[in-house]
This record gives structure tokens, C-alpha cells and sequence, in this order.
């Protein structure tokens, strides 16, 4: 898949030349020795003369394991829902029109730093405080903590019903019991104490090795997914539907925002890479890489499966051994990745509780509410759209769009202008009716 919007256009029809001044965004330096609400956690120069920069191969890594999520395991299921046209469509649609807002955040960090030498941008928030002050901060603060956690609920949730699939499920035995507790609870408990470790690792360069590892184990195992559901379509041959009912266009947009759910690690990546001139290239490879996968993941689960096809894939493939190890390999995966997800939570929750240090007691009790909200959960693929549709669309279109707008507004034309107003009177109306179509669709099933 080719992108449809190239680094060298962006950069040609972005000048970073022009004057923006912000008191605000100039007053993020002053405090650089105590930093607080209006200063940047990562972006300090001496915390960037110390660490070590990734390399763009480690930067591939981070941002495919960014991507790449638990959210790819219910697109079988949502091109059911959609038909896997309409489905590969939104796909390759979200896809393309995300890597453009990843940009948009991009060109305005950069530009705003051109104004003052002091003023450093490492994160979503930062971008917020420099844009529209504390209020700014505050909004993406508290987006960014939501979606990742929930990202990581998401994970924790197909690594826990997963197990309980391969290891616990029966038809002798239909509500087994481990210690009095459910499968899914022993589960869910049993990956904590390892994550409090993982999320210990204080730098995403320092977890750049095992997102290596988590990105191969990840490939290999959605591939051996994709060849089985190759086998299993030709044999059975189910029907299938090209295009759903237009109501359920807007879940599907929600789970094809969900999948590509990297957007508050653009900003941390960025200023965590060595070589920034080539950041753009690298993220384009990497939303392009993602989108095909993404594509041919649900449409190829569909082909297999038709109508019945389950919320998570995985599930379809019954216990026989080359399955099972997929299905472990890419819990595997998503328990290496979990703590590239949460990262950006830690980032909010130090600066604003912390003055920016590191504190691993503060990363502990972060962690804990993941298997707390994750065994709330009833349906995995409805998580995935609901999240997918409310904070993810503001996140990935909204935000993005008017803190654009906001940075370059005296120097935008027309179309810019248009571009920037269009992304975000239709991102709101679309995060709005997708939240209560989903809520309406979740409630519907628990009633």
C-alpha cells in the first residue's frame, strides 16, 4: 500500500519558519530544575544530553509494536460485521488519514520549538500546554491515560481469555474453578507481578530490545494465523458479504481507529530517535506495513469463518498444537508490549504527581488498575470499538488537526484551513455517534 501523504509534500507545504509566539509555551522553561504542570518530563535538555537515542531500527520496533495490537485479533469479527470490503476499506482509510495527523503533531512540535530555544515538546501534553496552555494539557492528559489503559485492559483481556480457551475450557466442566477463583481472574493475577517488573524499565530505548523480540514473535505468529485461515477457507468455503448495513459503519471505524492506536507514542518516539530527519519515512513504513497486515488479517480470518467467525480469532482454531502455540506466541507478544502501551501514562502521571522523576511505587499502582478494569470486561471486540470511537477519534483526528490549525494559523491557505476545520467538525461528530451506538450496543447485549 502506498501512502497518500509523503514526508517531503508535508514539509513542503508546512514552512517551520514563521513566527508563533505563546507566553505560554515559552513559560514551560522556566522551572527547568523543579519541573511541574508547565514543564516537559521528557524533552529536557539534560535528560536528552544523557539518554541513550534510538536508532531508526529501534524506532521501527517501538512504532510497529505500537501499532500492532490486541485490537488486530477482532477485525475477523468486525469484517463479519462490516463486510470485508467495506472493512479493508476503513482500514486502509484510517490508516492513511492517521499517518497524516501523526505528521500534523510532528510539524507542529517543530514548529512551535522554532520560536524559543527553550521550549522542548516530548509529548502529546507538552504539544497541548505549548498550543491552548493548561487547559490543553489537561484534555490530553487525560485522553491519553484513558485510551492507554484501556489499550492495555485490551491486551490484558486477550491474554487471560486466551489461556483460559487453551487450558481451562471443557465440556465436562463448564464454569471451572482454580482456587475457588475463575480461570480468567487466576489468570489476569498471575501476569501481574511479572508486569511490575516490565513496567519498571524507565526508557523506551531500554525497552527497544524486547519490542524486538515481541515484533517477531508477533509476525510469525499472525502469519501462521493467516496461512490456516488460508487452508481452512478453501476447504469450507463459507458465504460471505461484501458490505454491511450502513449502521454499522461507525463500529467498524471504531475498531479501525482502535487497531491503529499509537498516537499518543508519536511524540515520545520522535524525541526519542537519533535521526530525525528520517522519522517521517520510518512512520509511514510503519502505518503502511501495519494497514496491509491489518487488511489482510481480518479479511483472510472472515474468509474462513463467515458467519462463524468469534470476537476474538484465535478462538476459531480449536486446541491442536500448531494453534496453540500461535495463540501462546502472540500472548507473548502482547505481555512484552504492555509496557510500551502504558508508557505514556507513566510520563502524565510522574510530571504531574512527581516533578517529572521517576517513581516506580507511582508505576506500581498504575499498573494495578489494568487487571482491576480488565475484569469488568464482558465482550473484547465491543471494548475495542468503544474505546476505538470516544477518545481514540478525538485523539487521532481531533487533537491533532486543531493543534495544527492553532500553530500555523497565520500562514495556512485555504485548503489547509479546510483540511484542518474538516478533521475536526467530523472527528467530533463521529466520536460522538460512535460512543452511544456502541454504549446502545453494549447495554443492548447485557439487558
Amino acid at each position: 500500500m502506498t501512502m497518500g501523504f509523503e514526508t517531503e509534500r508535508l514539509e513542503e507545504e508546512i514552512p517551520m519558519t514563521m513566527g508563533f509566539n505563546t507566553n505560554e509555551a515559552s513559560s514551560s522553561s522556566n522551572a527547568l530544575k523543579n519541573p511541574g504542570e508547565d514543564d516537559p518530563f521528557l524533552g529536557q535538555k539534560q535528560q536528552q544530553q544523557q539518554q541513550q537515542l534510538s536508532s531508526p531500527l529501534k524506532t521501527f520496533a517501538n512504532m510497529f509494536m505500537s501499532l500492532v495490537g490486541a485490537g488486530v485479533l477482532g477485525l475477523p469479527y468486525t469484517f463479519k460485521k462490516t463486510g470485508w470490503v467495506m472493512g479493508s476499506l476503513l482500514i486502509i482509510s484510517v490508516g492513511t488519514l492517521d499517518y497524516y495527523c501523526m505528521m500534523l503533531l510532528v510539524y507542529s512540535k517543530r514548529k512551535l520549538e522554532s520560536q524559543s530555544e527553550d521550549v522542548k515538546i516530548s509529548s502529546f501534553g507538552d504539544l497541548g500546554f505549548a498550543a491552548c496552555g493548561s487547559v490543553g494539557r489537561i484534555v490530553v492528559d487525560a485522553m491519553i491515560v484513558l485510551s492507554q489503559v484501556c489499550f492495555s485492559v485490551g491486551y490484558m483481556i486477550f491474554i487471560a481469555n486466551t489461556l483460559v480457551y487453551l487450558f481451562n475450557s471443557s465440556r465436562e466442566q463448564t464454569n471451572p474453578k482454580i482456587l475457588g477463583f475463575s480461570p480468567k481472574s487466576m489468570y489476569i493475577w498471575g501476569c501481574f507481578p511479572f508486569q511490575l517488573g516490565l513496567n519498571a524499565i524507565p526508557t523506551l530505548t531500554l525497552l527497544a530490545p524486547l519490542s524486538i523480540f515481541a515484533e517477531i514473535v508477533d509476525v510469525g505468529a499472525l502469519g501462521v494465523v493467516m496461512v490456516q485461515d488460508v487452508m481452512i477457507g478453501i476447504k469450507k468455503k463459507p458465504s460471505l458479504e461484501m458490505f454491511g448495513a450502513f449502521s454499522i459503519f461507525f463500529y467498524g471505524l471504531g475498531v479501525a481507529v482502535y487497531t491503529f492506536e499509537a498516537i499518543g507514542m508519536i511524540l515520545p518516539l520522535e524525541s526519542e530517535t537519533r535521526d530525525k530527519d528520517k522519522f517521517g519515512k520510518i512512520l509511514g513504513l510503519s502505518v503502511a506495513f501495519v494497514a496491509f497486515l491489518n487488511s489482510a488479517f481480518g479479511a483472510l480470518g472472515y474468509f474462513a469463518f463467515g458467519e462463524e467467525t468469534k470476537d476474538i480469532i484465535t478462538t476459531n482454531f480449536g486446541k491442536g498444537l500448531v494453534s496453540s502455540l500461535v495463540q501462546i506466541g502472540l500472548c507473548i507478544d502482547l505481555f512484552l508490549a504492555l509496557p510500551l502501551m502504558m508508557n505514556p501514562v507513566y510520563e502524565v502521571m510522574e510530571r504531574r504527581f512527581c516533578e517529572g522523576r521517576y517513581c516506580l511505587w507511582l508505576r506500581w499502582l498504575v499498573v494495578l488498575t489494568v487487571p482491576l478494569v480488565a475484569l469488568t470486561v464482558p465482550n473484547f471486540a465491543d471494548f475495542t470499538s468503544l474505546v476505538g470511537s470516544s477518545v481514540c477519534v478525538v485523539l487521532g483526528f481531533v487533537l491533532p488537526a486543531l493543534f495544527h490549525l492553532i500553530a500555523f494559523k497565520d500562514e495556512l491557505g485555504w485548503y489547509s484551513l479546510a483540511l484542518d476545520a474538516t478533521f475536526i467538525v467530523m472527528g467530533t461528530a463521529f466520536a460522538v455517534y460512535g460512543t452511544s451506538s456502541s454504549l446502545i450496543k453494549i447495554f443492548s447485549q447485557t439487558a
